[in-house]
């Protein structure tokens, strides 16, 4: 796969500093491809990272994510 369409493809994207790590995104997930980091933040929180394959787009995360700038689900056409 070429880089342009990896650049594609549905993505969560996640501000660390924002993040807490509370892990109701990762339980939420039905592709399972969210996880907590081993590093923390500036906050000193472990924040939640992606696995870099297999999201839908289907923005479960966000809807679940308590912190309103924490996760972004970045689609297929809204990127560029």
């Amino acid at each position: 796969m070429c880089s342009k369409e990896v650049a594609s493809l549905p993505r969560p994207v996640i501000d660390e500093n924002e993040c807490k790590g509370c892990g109701r995104c990762v339980a939420a997930c039905p592709k399972g491809v969210l996880m907590i980091a081993d590093r923390v933040n500036c906050k000193g929180y472990r924040p939640v990272e992606y696995l870099g394959e297999g999201c839908t787009g289907c923005a479960i995360c966000f809807y679940n994510c308590p912190e309103p700038y924490a996760i972004e689900v970045h689609d297929l056409e809204g990127d560029e």
